[in-house]
């Protein structure tokens, strides 16, 4: 009886989350196509990180040195195409995800796993902040075994200073960008996040 009213609250939360982002898309519609559709260096990388609100992620790698892009979307779970309603309920096994484009020859992969780590609680487990759900858990998915040694590493050096790290490392498997009001939510708004600060950390 406890669980199912404990699952159930939980369930209320997240839609209770999700209702206030739904209601915030009318602050800017507009997607920044030029931008989007600038020449990209040729030897660009792609890096993957979840971390609660992907509006509060987006924030803090696109202040990063050597990014050049960063796409707010939905990953790791089995929908083809989801929309953020459907991935709202839970159901569909996406996490709020970021994909950050960045130029290797100004910044490295282990940079931005470190940003990662500093810009969010990977101690909570049930979410980022007052936003509850699966959707809102922290992960890293790498494409590589290097960025896999590299996102282990950072896990197992926060772990030996005692943090208990909820962070999952998960293998890439697909992508698919959310819907245009959410991309570049923070800058269109003109304010800060509410749930991701920076912390020192390395």
């Amino acid at each position: 009886m406890i669980k199912k009213i404990t699952i159930t609250v939980l369930s209320l939360l997240s839609i209770i989350s999700c209702s206030e982002k739904l209601n915030s898309q009318n602050i800017n519609n507009k997607d920044d196509k030029m931008e989007q559709n600038a020449a990209m260096p040729e030897n660009i990388k792609y890096a993957y990180f979840s971390s609660g609100c992907f509006w509060g992620t987006e924030y803090w790698f696109e202040k990063s040195k050597g990014v050049i892009s960063v796409v707010s979307g939905y990953a790791g779970g089995h929908k083809v195409n989801p929309t953020y309603y459907e991935v709202c309920t839970g159901l569909t096994g996406h996490l709020e995800t970021v994909r950050v484009a960045y130029d290797p020859e100004k910044t490295t992969y282990e940079e931005l796993v470190k940003l990662f780590f500093e810009t969010h609680d990977f101690t909570q487990k049930n979410g980022q902040g007052p936003d509850i759900g699966s959707q809102y858990l922290s992960a890293i998915f790498y494409q590589t075994q290097e960025e896999k040694e590299i996102a282990e590493k950072y896990v197992s050096m926060l772990r030996d200073r005692n943090y208990d790290v909820a962070t999952t490392i998960r293998e890439y498997k697909n992508f698919y960008e959310a819907e245009d009001y959410h991309q570049d939510y923070y800058a269109k708004k003109g304010s800060m996040p509410y749930c991701h600060f920076y912390t020192k950390l390395f």
